[in-house]
């Protein structure tokens, strides 16, 4: 008698691999999970049960309450991410947006749509989510990149409501909250220190070949950065006066710094032997790498055409030239490390105002908002003072 059951229930399947269940009782198709009978319509109209079980099981699954199936048209993952990246792609072509931070962008997307599928809708999304996706985000990384990433995340689902693509703004819950500052101050204490010694730099210094001789030279002298050194041109540099005068490309901060003579010397062997290049923008660059392009640049990945990846050719050239000197035992040291370097050997000299000034800090105190400009030998007594540490054992 049983198995003529087992045959009668199989015999309602329109197909071997139907993935729904008859439930005779309830006259309806059902699948269960974790113990518990989801029903998706009666046995007669087994088409618009399977559409109701492919639109709810995937929610079903995941712990969430299924949106009703006659809401069609609202804003897929995949809508929010095109729209978002075709906006930053025109800021970032308006100069208005660094590549490297639009390449971050492309990536928070590319996260977004592999771990909740391209075709969710956005107005779906529920805190239940942000917590399990948080705990993604962390894998492998610590609090303060967490805190970017959740940040960027953020950006882009405030875009969807800020242009209308839904109709109220995200509930992300407590849960998708950036890392507390006290989280922060801990990862770094345990860290330890993001510094360089002098002895250390010495070396790196009588170590390094051009042009990277010449980047970390501008690295302690003036607080440079990665993508600073990548985009410095050459108009912008007075090797015979002996200063910079350069916008900081993150913030576009004006920023004036004199240079020292080993600082002069370098870039100015570095542009003398620099290839020719190969895209008529970067003509008036100061460094260029061997195959004729800039060493830090946003480009198409070669896997996979959609992509955008970011090419630090700055970074790998340093962190091969700490491995070869065998410094490079401390977690998370690199190029900018130098410009921790200068902030904090700079700061001794007891001039704040003029070291955020050369690094291209944003000031938003009222006091700034009166001051028109530095007195150059505030400048130079701070660049002065990195140097007598550096070579000169001067104190600080």
């Amino acid at each position: 008698m049983a198995a003529k059951s087992i045959k009668s229930a199989v015999s309602l399947k329109p197909y071997k691999d139907f993935p729904l269940t008859p439930h005779r009782g309830a006259k309806q198709w059902c699948k269960k999970h974790k113990g518990r009978s989801y029903y998706f319509g009666p046995l007669d109209n087994w088409e618009a049960a399977l559409r109701l079980f492919n639109h709810e099981w995937p929610h079903i699954i995941q712990g969430r309450t299924p949106p009703p199936l006659d809401v069609e048209g609202g804003c897929t993952i995949r809508d929010l991410c095109n729209a978002f990246i075709s906006h930053k792609q025109t800021r970032m072509e308006g100069g208005e947006l660094s590549p490297h931070s639009y390449a971050e962008y492309f990536r928070t997307c590319e996260k977004l749509i592999a771990y909740f599928g391209p075709d969710r809708r956005v107005d779906d999304l529920r805190p239940d989510d942000f917590e399990r996706y948080r705990k993604s985000l962390a894998n492998g990384c610590n609090v303060v990149t967490l805190g970017s990433k959740i940040n960027r995340c953020r950006v882009l689902l405030k875009y969807a409501s800020d242009n209308h693509l839904i109709d109220r703004p995200v509930a992300y819950g407590k849960a998708f909250d950036r890392p507390s500052a006290k989280s922060i101050r801990k990862a770094r204490n345990e860290a330890g220190e993001r510094m360089f010694e002098a002895d250390e730099l010495r070396r790196i210094i009588d170590a390094a070949t051009q042009p990277l001789k010449a980047m970390v030279l501008l690295g302690i002298n003036c607080g440079f950065g990665n993508t600073d050194v990548a985009t410095l041109p050459q108009s912008a540099v007075d090797l015979d006066g002996g200063w910079i005068d350069f916008p900081r490309p993150k913030t576009q901060v004006q920023r004036r710094c004199p240079l020292w003579p080993e600082t002069v010397a370098a870039i100015g062997g570095a542009v003398a032997n620099r290839p020719r290049e190969r895209d008529p923008a970067d003509a008036d660059l100061c460094f260029l790498t061997t195959r004729r392009t800039r060493f830090v640049r946003v480009q198409v990945s070669k896997a996979n055409k959609e992509r955008h990846v970011t090419v630090n050719a700055v970074g790998r050239r340093f962190e091969h030239l700490l491995e070869d000197l065998e410094i490079n035992g401390r977690r998370g040291l690199g190029f900018y490390t130098l410009r921790h370097v200068f902030a904090t050997i700079g700061g001794n000299s007891r001039d704040q105002v003029a070291v955020n000034a050369i690094m291209g800090h944003v000031d938003s105190s009222m006091a700034n908002n009166y001051r028109e400009r530095i007195d150059d030998q505030r400048l130079r007594d701070v660049v002065n003072h990195v140097r007598a540490w550096l070579w000169e054992g001067g104190a600080a």
